[in-house]
């Protein structure tokens, strides 16, 4: 099969949307299908076609919005020869945005159909959008868009969670089927086994990280409004006693020079800045516990790259983790800072708790693999096209029946 993906952001841009397309062009890819990437150049504002990795990169300008945010002309007409010769069996979008509509657009000029996944809530954000004002009619003008991108233009939808999937369906009282996928990840990736012990150490002592530390591993992209960081940075203090609990904090975003600026007296608390993905993984092998109070995911994919990483997770109640956690198994859920401070201690202090939990967590994320991840997907491209076949039968059916 020949596979279009369709997306806003792509590499070297680090997020969940990213890994997730990176996870299934792979999989689609050991499985033996061929995979194309269309995206928007997010460095260049020029045409780049890269014929090994068959990634398609257009133009893009800033929109304007938030974390300058890029978009590209609905319609860029200089890809349509190339796309047309790549002759798509299916073309799979994973953005409501610019993209996303070129890629319908080109799936009706072609004759084939669409699947999209939905990725991001974007109820969780509009407030980047309003800054509180209008909040509720935001918030239709957002159903109504949803809806209709997601429904009236796509053979298929896709959803990586039940939080995603209710939303839809108790919230929006959308009728049609919608299938729950959690984005694979590849967890041999984040094993240690994997990596030296040589490499490992280094890391260690550039960081300034003692080997007996009880590191608690944040993996994020740092921007409070979404990550709600500041109640993990500011828990620290509750630690001030145990000077082996450390914080280990990796990526950047916005909020980064903030929380550096807050943390400035509390040595125990180390930013590491942007990390190159190909690199993600090492650090993970210097992590106890993998932590975060976000409330804004869809899935929460470094939760599952911590659990591959042999880590027990202690993470904010809520329902985007609840596909991957199972509370006092593979982790702990918090409500508020007391909650997430007895959790961390339950695991800093009882040794054999800890390990127990550590090869429950390894043993539960082999249910996220890519390969399935990717199986299953193409369970939905084949409903997809055979769906598509028999529409177009029917039409063909009707137009002889006048």
């Amino acid at each position: 099969m020949r596979i279009g993906l369709f997306t806003e952001v792509y590499k070297p841009y680090v997020s969940g949307v990213v890994t997730s397309i990176m996870m299934l062009k792979k999989s689609l890819e050991q499985l033996g299908h061929e995979v194309y990437i269309v995206s928007i150049n997010m460095d260049k504002v020029k045409y780049e076609y890269d014929a090994k990795e068959k990634e398609l990169k257009v133009p893009g300008f800033n929109s304007g919005l938030y974390d300058n945010f890029k978009l590209s002309s609905i319609y860029p007409v200089k890809c349509v020869n190339m796309i047309k010769k790549w002759k798509l069996d299916i073309i799979h979008t994973h953005t409501e945005g610019s993209m996303g509509t070129y890629g319908r657009l080109l799936a009706k000029q072609f004759g084939i159909p669409v699947v999209h996944t939905y990725h991001t809530m974007y109820e969780d954000y509009i407030y980047l959008v309003t800054k509180g004002h209008f909040d509720k009619p935001a918030k239709e003008i957002l159903k109504y868009f949803t809806l209709f991108y997601c429904d009236k233009t796509v053979s298929e939808l896709i959803v990586p969670t039940k939080k995603t999937y209710d939303l839809f369906k108790k919230k929006y009282g959308l009728e049609r089927d919608i299938n729950i996928i959690p984005t694979g990840v590849d967890t041999e990736k984040f094993k240690k086994s994997n990596y030296d012990k040589k490499e490992i150490i280094e890391l260690r002592n550039e960081l300034g990280i003692a080997k007996e530390d009880f590191v608690l591993l944040l993996v994020s992209r740092i921007c409070e409004e979404q990550k709600n960081i500041k109640i993990l940075i500011n828990s620290m203090k509750s630690f001030s006693k145990y000077k082996d609990i450390k914080m280990l904090v990796v990526g950047d975003g916005p909020d980064l020079e903030y929380f550096k600026k807050l943390s400035k007296n509390n040595k125990n608390i180390i930013f590491t800045g942007m990390v190159p993905y190909d690199k993600v993984a090492l650090y993970y092998q210097l992590g106890s516990v993998f932590i975060t109070a976000s409330k804004t995911e869809t899935q929460g994919l470094t939760v599952i790259e911590g659990l591959s990483a042999g880590l027990p997770v202690v993470c904010m109640d809520d329902d985007s983790f609840k596909i991957a956690i199972i509370d006092d198994y593979n982790g702990y859920f918090f409500k508020n800072k007391k909650e997430y401070v007895m959790n961390i201690l339950n695991l800093y202090e009882n040794k054999d708790k800890y390990k127990t939990m550590s090869k429950q967590a390894i043993n539960s994320a082999k249910q996220f693999s890519i390969e399935y991840y990717g199986k299953k997907i193409l369970e939905v491209y084949d409903r997809a096209l055979s769906n598509y076949k028999l529409s177009i039968v029917d039409k063909i059916k009707n137009k002889l029946k006048r």
